[in-house]
This record gives structure tokens, C-alpha cells and sequence, in this order.
């Protein structure tokens, strides 16, 4: 079972789809602005039919063959097997490793699908460092954006996302040139797609709109990272 196995399985299937860079380009003219719902950046990757439709309002939580989990894992590892993959959330963490280690080997730069699988990690590491869901949740509102944080947390209301420019409030700017470096993408991208891909992991964390998960969410968000840096350090 997993709140984030939906979003992340998707993420994952259109940052390996092989036209990617073409269908969903980095690097392009971005306007930088507030948006609702899943957004510019994160709704081109999630809202066609390559990814197989994502709802944001999906909770049903399902076990990994429910996620479609296994035939990534498949695709990553080119066989049916798991490969010494990790069940339930931490394999989320090691397909994010293996999509992100997979990308670090190509020498072409990845599309869209791939800049939001790079920002994944980033946003979990950033509720992590902020002391977890319930904490993470009070900073931000803490900043005025009570009515967008209601918003994220509710089943009812699309997310009303936050606004790129002020990303650097949330994340270090390193970071962000960091994830442009990796993904070949622009700063912007990545501000419009942090802005857009935080809310939606916050609305995924919370199912009933309020913080009756927050202990089975940290615990998650942890799987999925130590899973990741295990990940990512048998690739290199």
C-alpha cells in the first residue's frame, strides 16, 4: 500500500517513455506564473493519454501490481523481474534511483517527464528536512498561504498552486540549478515545476484532507529516499 505509488508510477512511466524529449521538451519559453490544478509543467506530463490518465483525486490505494509497479520495474531492468527491487513505498524510491541513474548515463538531455521524476526527491527531501508532513504544512502556511494549503489538503478543490517566484522562499537556489544542470531544462522549468509538484504530493499525503496519515506519509517519504540513495549509489 502506498499514497504516493500512484503519482510516482506515473511520473516514472513518462520520464522512460522514449519520446519524451520530443513529445514534452525542455529548455523552451516558459512563462512563469501561477497556476491551479496540476499545472503547466507537471499537467503536460501527467495530463495525456501516454501516462494513462492521471486523476488527482485518486486515493484508491492498491497494492504494487495495482501502480503498474512491476512492469517498470520490468522496463528498468529489462526482464519481468524485480532486479533486487524493494516492494511497497521503497520501491518507489528505487525505480525514482533507477529512472535518475539511467538519465545520468545518456548523454541527450531528458524532457519534461524526466525534469519532474529529478524534482521528486527534492520536494520529499524538503518535507523531510522541514521535520515532516504535519511541520512542512505549517511553514508554508505559515508564509500566508493558508487558502492554498486548504486547497491541497482538500479531495473536493483542484490545488491552487503556488507561485514560481517565490519557490526560493521553500528551496535552496543551488538545488534548483542543480536539477537544471541534470535535466538540461531552464530555471524557470524547474520553479514552475516545484510550484506545481509540491502541492500535488501534499494532496496525495493527505487522502481525508487532514493529517490522519502524517506518521504512515513520513514513514513513507523516508522509504522512498533511503531507497533512492541506495539506488542511485549502485549505479554510479
Amino acid at each position: 500500500m502506498s499514497l504516493l505509488g500512484n503519482l510516482v508510477s506515473q511520473v516514472a512511466r513518462s520520464a522512460m517513455a522514449p519520446d519524451d524529449a520530443q513529445r514534452n521538451p525542455v529548455n523552451q519559453r516558459t512563462t512563469s506564473r501561477r497556476t491551479g490544478g496540476l499545472g503547466d509543467i507537471l499537467g503536460g506530463v501527467l495530463g495525456g493519454g501516454q501516462t494513462g490518465g492521471y486523476n488527482p483525486q485518486q486515493y484508491d490505494r492498491q497494492t504494487d501490481n495495482g501502480f503498474g509497479l512491476d512492469d517498470i520495474i520490468g522496463s528498468l531492468t529489462g526482464s519481468s523481474q524485480r532486479g533486487g527491487m524493494s516492494t511497497g513505498a521503497g520501491g518507489l524510491g528505487d525505480i525514482l534511483g533507477s529512472v535518475l541513474g539511467g538519465q545520468s548515463n545518456r548523454s541527450s538531455s531528458g524532457g519534461k517527464g524526466m525534469l519532474v521524476a529529478a524534482l521528486m526527491p527534492m520536494v520529499l527531501s524538503w518535507i523531510q528536512r522541514n521535520g515532516g508532513l504535519g511541520a512542512a504544512l505549517s511553514k508554508i502556511t505559515g508564509m500566508g498561504h493558508d487558502n492554498q494549503v486548504r486547497s491541497w489538503m482538500s479531495s473536493n478543490e483542484v490545488n491552487d498552486n503556488l507561485d514560481p517566484n517565490e519557490i526560493n522562499q521553500l528551496f535552496d537556489e543551488n538545488e534548483i540549478q542543480q536539477v537544471a544542470a541534470q535535466t538540461g531544462a531552464n530555471e524557470t522549468e524547474v520553479r514552475q515545476g516545484l510550484a506545481e509538484l509540491l502541492p500535488e504530493v501534499m494532496n496525495q499525503l493527505t487522502p481525508n484532507g487532514n493529517l490522519d496519515n502524517e506518521a504512515e506519509a513520513n514513514q513513507e517519504i523516508a522509504q522512498i529516499i533511503g531507497q533512492l540513495s541506495s539506488r542511485l549509489a549502485t549505479l554510479k
